[in-house]
């Protein structure tokens, strides 16, 4: 399953919608997405299950790497 994480780049910043950054994960789980991400000092403000024809559309984005960890 691939998961799109809605994340801040520093634990310490407050979350602000202008800053908010996104990034794919394939993963089992969103838990698994959790852990996955837990050595990274990023302040993860959401995760997203992906649908198949949620992918298709985000694959349109020149953004859209999917990071397998």
């Amino acid at each position: 399953m691939i998961f799109k994480v809605f994340y801040q780049d520093s634990k310490m910043e407050v979350p602000v919608r202008e800053k908010t950054n996104t990034l794919y994960v394939q993963a089992d789980s969103e838990r698994d997405v959790r852990l996955k991400l837990k050595d990274r000092s990023i302040n993860i403000e959401f995760v997203q299950k992906l649908e198949d024809a949620h992918i298709e559309y985000e694959k349109q984005s020149e953004d859209f790497k999917v990071l397998e960890i």
